[in-house]
């Protein structure tokens, strides 16, 4: 599986919601809207997938449905938030034009 396109969107930390992103699967499939969360124990991040509200119930929009997939996506994912995470740190407290997920 070739995952490609890593984007990340960071935002305001809001319960633990730190950011969305995307990825193309097999320059074939759009993916979006995945949530980034740090963990509850503060150690790391967790992914989740978008649902929409169905009256009393959530259905899911898509989700990895084997540990593998969902492990390579995770990775993609966590490797370009750590690239953004940094470049964010080197331009702290600097007057820049940064623009995360590029």
């Amino acid at each position: 599986m070739k995952i490609s396109e890593v984007n990340i969107i960071p935002i305001r930390p809001k319960d633990g919601l730190v950011g969305f992103a995307s990825v193309v699967i097999n320059d074939a499939i759009y993916l979006g809207s995945i949530g980034i969360h740090e963990k509850l124990n503060g150690n790391g991040y967790r992914l989740t997938y978008p649902t929409k509200k169905m009256g009393m119930h959530n259905a899911d929009i898509f989700y990895p449905i084997n540990k593998t997939t969902g492990k390579a996506i995770e990775t993609a994912i966590l490797n370009k938030l750590n690239d953004v995470m940094k470049k964010v740190e080197n331009h702290a407290g600097h007057d820049c034009d940064f623009t995360a997920g590029t």
